[in-house]
């Protein structure tokens, strides 16, 4: 943790916690998930639609909360969403059937998504412009470490209590942290002034906030469409073991953490610019060089480890600046953030949906998908007008 964080850590870890508890949603649950239909009835089609209703909750909550952070106190926002996500997952551990969690599931999703949304204005205020890049790098960080941690966590609780024990858990953590933001919610900064109008039809419209945010969005969907699609390739096309999977996935987190911490050092030392042209570049030279070495036949697990942490550590480079100019473009701490994060879910949505029909074929789709994404990331970059430095 930097000097600068350090500064107003109690505060910082009170914004991380939120974070947290919100992106734990999926992947704390994500054990129980196979075991529903046995429990609840339905099939493992039914099942997905579990996580599949979070996701889209959390994108109508991203718009949601985006709007309302405009009008209303982020801070009293925030512990109110907190409180509603404890309930919400409360509620989930009630249901007696599969219908009734995939309903449940998409109000707590909902939810889930104001603490997305506030952070990146609440670090903003917390640590000024400067000071907020290596924020945000270390709320990265530990936000990496969830999809590693949190399904371990999660298969414990499964072995403890059932599938139910994963939403107890959330309702828990929820509730104490609605309850510590309700009760130290002046420690969190007071929100910025909304400059401009218009709402998101402004952004939309706005060619530099649109450069910052969708080329983001398209760095990081080249890392998570790999990422999704990893398994199956080395389980079935390289003849590898989750194992291998979890090696390679743990490999990338350590990697991405350690830059990610790095950045704000970076950015004060060579500028936002470069950084974010750097990482995105880094990430494309990354997706070109798996695709190449998918294309010449190459099948071990190590180099295709190897190659995916250039993806990381491109990601973690761009990442802090990346997101924090497009807030800084918007002009809209709570709309921008909200706009940013949607841009990431639709990115993803369909870059996995485009590279799922030719998933059998092995790493030459899978690594080609990543790549084309990590191109118009570099692409949005040179073609849209930046901030001025």
């Amino acid at each position: 943790m930097s000097a600068r964080v350090e500064r107003h850590a109690g505060t910082f870890l009170l914004i991380v916690g939120s974070s947290v508890v919100a992106v734990a949603g999926t992947d704390l649950v994500l054990p129980a998930v196979p075991g529903l239909p046995a429990a609840l009835g339905g099939d493992l089609a039914a099942a997905q639609l579990v996580l599949a209703s979070f996701t889209a909750g959390s994108a109508v909550g991203f718009a949601l909360f985006g709007a309302l952070g405009a009008r209303f106190d982020p801070r009293w926002l925030l512990a109110g969403s907190l409180l509603a996500y404890a309930l919400a997952s409360w509620l989930c551990t009630l249901s007696g059937s599969l219908n009734s969690l995939i309903a449940v599931r998409f109000v707590q999703g909902i939810a889930s998504a104001s603490a997305a949304v506030f952070a990146p204005g609440f670090l903003r205020r917390l640590y000024g412009d400067t000071g907020a890049v290596g924020a945000l790098g270390a709320l990265a960080s530990v936000q990496a470490l969830v999809p590693a941690l949190a399904p371990l966590l999660g298969v414990w609780l499964l072995g403890v209590g059932g599938w139910r024990a994963s939403f107890q858990v959330l309702a828990f953590l929820a509730l104490i942290a609605a309850v510590i933001v309700g009760w130290r919610h002046r420690r969190l900064p007071k929100p910025a002034a909304v400059g401009g109008s218009g709402g998101y039809v402004r952004l939309l419209r706005d060619r530099t906030f649109l450069r910052y945010a969708v080329s983001h969005a398209c760095t990081l969907g080249a890392l998570l469409v790999f990422v999704f699609g990893a398994p199956t390739v080395m389980t079935t096309s390289l003849n590898g073991t989750l194992m291998d999977f979890i090696i390679m996935q743990c490999s990338g987190i350590a990697c991405f953490v350690v830059a990610a911490n790095l950045t704000g050092f970076l950015v004060r030392r060579f500028g936002a610019e470069r950084m974010i042209w750097c990482g995105t570049w880094m990430t494309a030279v990354g997706g070109m060089v798996m695709s190449a070495y998918a294309m010449a036949g190459g099948r071990n697990l190590r180099m295709v480890t190897v190659i995916f942490l250039l993806l990381n550590i491109g990601l973690a480079v761009r990442g802090p600046p990346g997101f924090h100019r497009a807030i800084v473009a918007a002009r809209d701490d709570a709309r921008g953030a909200a706009l940013a994060s949607m841009a990431i879910l639709l990115t993803v949505s369909a870059g996995t949906a485009c590279v799922a029909p030719f998933i059998a074929q092995g790493l030459v789709p899978l690594a080609a998908g990543a790549t084309l994404l990590a191109i118009a990331g570099v692409i949005l970059l040179w073609v849209l007008p930046g901030l001025a430095t």
